[in-house]
């Protein structure tokens, strides 16, 4: 049975910390079920997983991928995004469609709107 250090894995991910995080990483996906790139030869998961980096059977760029999207919380999904331009230009007809609706307000409705709001009262603390 040949020892995995970190010697043999630290020329494949520089810094230590990462090949830990790295490793464990790759050692939690074997235990879910996750398919060996090397035989066990009745090793551990984390030991397969640092022998599995030290080889170079899986890509540690890979891992480190998979790591990222393992501790997402919320994934952002690439939609296709509406014209703005169209919406900007005044084109009503595709507002309502999508059936947003704008209400259109002038300067001076805005600025009478605002002088008309009373600031609340300070109350007296006790």
């Amino acid at each position: 049975m040949a020892r995995v250090t970190v010697e043999d894995c630290v020329d494949k991910v520089d810094n230590r910390f990462e090949l830990v995080l790295l490793a464990a990483h790759r050692a939690r996906m074997i235990a879910s079920g996750s398919q060996l790139t090397i035989h066990r030869d009745n090793d551990k998961n984390p030991v397969v997983a640092l022998r599995e980096i030290a080889d170079e059977t899986i890509a540690p760029d890979d891992l480190k991928e998979d790591l990222i999207h393992s501790l997402q919380k919320y994934v952002e999904v690439d939609e296709p995004e509406q014209d703005l331009a169209m919406l900007a230009a005044g084109d009503e007809d595709v507002a309502e469609d999508n059936g947003v609706a704008f209400d259109r307000m002038s300067e001076e409705e805005l600025l009478r709107g605002l002088e008309s709001m009373v600031p609340p009262d300070k109350q007296d603390d006790f």
